[in-house]
């Protein structure tokens, strides 16, 4: 995979950085997309780069329209084209609160970066990776880190469960509308992963994994995500688009 360059939104920490390293792996060029600036990640960037590839690192907000073209722009400058993006980038409400308490300027932060910002990233990437050759059998892939709160209820961050069923619809739609172009889109759901994201509620959870709330009795890692994901970046799974894999433990199945 000489040559081919994905773009990680989120990719300076967490699910993210694992994503990154996994894709450096397989060959992959890597533009990293992150708020803070590369010197508070420079770790992570030199763990990528160990791993033998290039490494772009744009800081940016994906909420933002500024920040989404120059990212595009940057990595089409660095390295000539884009042919996989992985938008892992996504945050939950600041404060949880009941739905019936939940404000509108939670929602919009929410929605504007885990929602809005995903669309808008795919269209300007789409349209680049449109203008681009085949390199083996597809023109592209996308692939959306959403969550397994897509279909899980949960009413102290009902903000966050909608933005993650939007970015499966993403999924849905862009995968329709980019098979014929030879770009294929799919969906990584992570249910109960060990991050900064989760570390407020590990106990609450440590405790339910316990009780025996997943058939596989364990937290998740940002590593099993990341194998998730290299696996709809390379060149198997030809055949589908529109799809999603559940990196949960099982948490999915219907028990009795």
């Amino acid at each position: 995979m000489n040559n081919r360059t994905a773009i990680v939104t989120g990719g300076s920490r967490g699910i993210g950085l694992a994503i990154a390293k996994r894709l450096a792996q397989d060959g992959f060029h890597i533009t990293i997309m992150a708020t803070q600036g590369a010197d508070r990640h420079r770790a992570s960037i030199e763990a990528i780069e160990a791993l033998g590839a290039q490494v772009l690192y744009v800081r940016g907000d994906i909420g933002s329209a500024e920040a989404r073209a120059r990212l595009v722009a940057e990595t089409v400058s660095r390295f000539g084209g884009i042919h996989v993006l992985v938008n892992n980038a996504g945050v939950g409400p600041k404060v949880r609160a009941d739905l019936l308490d939940m404000t509108e300027e939670s929602w919009d932060h929410v929605l504007g970066i885990n929602a809005r910002g995903t669309m808008f990233l795919t269209q300007l990437v789409a349209k680049q990776m449109m203008k681009q050759d085949y390199v083996g059998k597809k023109r592209g892939a996308i692939v959306n880190v959403s969550s397994c709160s897509a279909v899980v209820s949960s009413i102290s961050r009902g903000e966050y469960c909608v933005s993650k069923a939007g970015v499966s619809m993403l999924t849905t739609l862009f995968a329709d509308r980019l098979a014929p172009e030879g770009i294929l889109v799919n969906e990584v759901r992570p249910g109960v992963i060990l991050t900064d994201m989760t570390s407020a509620v590990k106990e609450k959870y440590d405790a339910l994994i316990k009780a025996g709330l997943f058939p596989i009795a364990r937290w998740g890692t940002p590593e099993d995500v990341a194998d998730a994901v290299a696996v709809l970046a390379g060149d198997q799974f030809l055949y589908t688009t529109g799809s999603y894999i559940d990196v949960d433990g099982g948490f999915h199945i219907k028990r009795l």
